[in-house]
Parts: structure tokens; sequence; C-alpha cells
């Protein structure tokens, strides 16, 4: 019997965009794309960072190519678009993945700096990287899909960071309201929910032996997740596996909302 690569996971030819996607749940995710055939884009903030990622992809037999952006930047989102569109004149995925978590205490003591850092990226970045991602995917009329990577602080927030969660609960809605009015176009909009993950970004907590006291009688599974262990779920939502997915958030947790 001859095994082949199933083709609902299939994504050559596609082009797609990863925000946040040089390091992290965002590097799996655009490493498992290329496996699959797609042309990724990595954007970041640092250039040097999506070179980098870039670099690892094209060794492993990958397509890929860099963009700087930091989707803080309203003006640098549009520049983001407008480039994909001059080269390659069309987007059909898009996995909105970068964030900002500056703050760790008590909500209350939130201060109008660290609130306006969290949300611009966290939710404006967000809403206009998916304004521009359903417009460009528009555009050539064959559909698309979005992935915003949400948290499990979006369901239930976590002590000590209020604000974080807040904003990853407006993902979720945003990922509803996207998906309720694009469908039309062929672009389903969906969410990937992570659960405590062991990335650089969430060192804060994870090197804090209090926070980490506190957090491991809530891993049923008994550990942390992995980055790469989140891929599998964002390439079922990308292809065509999840051609009848849409609005929907999925939860990759190990079970921590369980607890």
């Amino acid at each position: 019997m001859t095994i082949t690569p199933n083709p609902l996971l299939d994504l050559t030819g596609k082009i797609a965009l990863i925000n946040g996607g040089s390091r992290g749940i965002g590097l799996s995710i655009a490493k498992a794309f290329a496996a699959n055939g797609a042309h990724v884009i990595i954007a970041s903030r640092k250039q040097e960072a999506c070179n980098q990622a870039v670099a690892a992809i094209v060794a492993a037999g990958g397509s890929a190519q860099a963009h700087a952006c930091h989707i803080g930047d309203t003006a640098q989102i549009e520049a983001l678009f407008a480039a994909i569109g001059e080269q390659h004149g069309r987007l059909d995925i898009l996995v909105n993945n970068a964030a900002a978590n500056p703050y760790q205490g008590p909500i209350v003591e939130t201060s109008l700096s660290v609130y306006e850092k969290t949300m611009d990226v966290n939710v404006r970045g967000y809403f206009f990287s998916c304004v521009h991602g359903t417009r460009l995917m528009a555009l050539h009329g064959a559909g698309g899909s979005i992935i915003n990577v949400a948290s499990v602080n979006g369901i239930m927030p976590g002590m000590g960071q209020g604000i974080y969660s807040v904003s990853k609960a407006a993902v979720l809605s945003m990922t509803l309201a996207f998906a309720q009015e694009c469908i039309g176009s062929g672009i389903r909009v969906n969410a990937l929910v992570p659960g405590p993950t062991e990335t650089r970004f969430a060192a804060p907590v994870l090197q804090d032996p209090e926070a980490m006291q506190a957090l491991l009688p809530r891993l049923p599974m008994g550990r942390l997740g992995q980055p790469d262990e989140m891929a599998g779920a964002a390439l079922y939502l990308a292809s065509s596996a999840s051609s009848y997915t849409n609005g929907a958030s999925i939860t990759v947790d190990g079970g921590f909302l369980l607890a």
C-alpha cells in the first residue's frame, strides 16, 4: 500500500502571511505551512529575526520571505499588505500571532501606557490586519482563511494578566464578527486558542516560581504545551480540511480549562 499526503492539508500555491512569525508559535505554524507547500511571508518587528526564520524554512526546503512589520503601527500594516498585493497579487492565508504582554500585576494598577501598548498590538493590530487581509483575499475571488491566535486567558482571565486577558477576549469576539461578515466572500475566520506554552513570550510567567507553582496543578497533562503542538490545529484551519469551519475557537491547551 502506498501512503500519500492528505490532499485536504495541501497548501501548494497558497500565499500565507504570519504576523509574529519569527519565533515561538508563529514560527512553528510557518514551518508547518511551508512543509505543506505554502509560500510563507514572515512578519515581525525586527528584520533580522524575520530573515533568520526565513533561512531556517528555506534550508528545510520551503519557500519563504521576510518583511519587518510592527502591527502596533497601522502605517506599517498598510505597507505590508500593499507590498504583498504588489508582489503576489493575492493572499490566501493570514495568521495573526504577534502579541504584547508588557505588564504582570494587579489590574487596577494598569497604566495608560501599558493599556495602549497592549491594545494597540493585540486588538487594533489584529483588527486592521483582518481588514486589509480580507480586502486582499476578496480581490482574487478565491476566498481565504484567517486565523487569529488568542489565548485561554481570553476565556478565563489569568491572575495578574488582566489587560492581556481583556485583549485576548476581544480577539475572540473580533473573530466572530469577521467570520459573520466575510463568509459571503468565501473567507473563513477562526481562532486558535493556545494554553500555557513554553515560549520566550511566556518567560515572565515561566521564570516566576510562584506563578509556576500556581500553574502546574492546572495542567492535567502535567506539562506545558510546545509551539509545534499548536501548528497542527493551525494547518487544519488554513487548509481545505476545515472548509466547513467558520467562527470557531479551537482550544489547544492540554485540558487546562478543564481544571
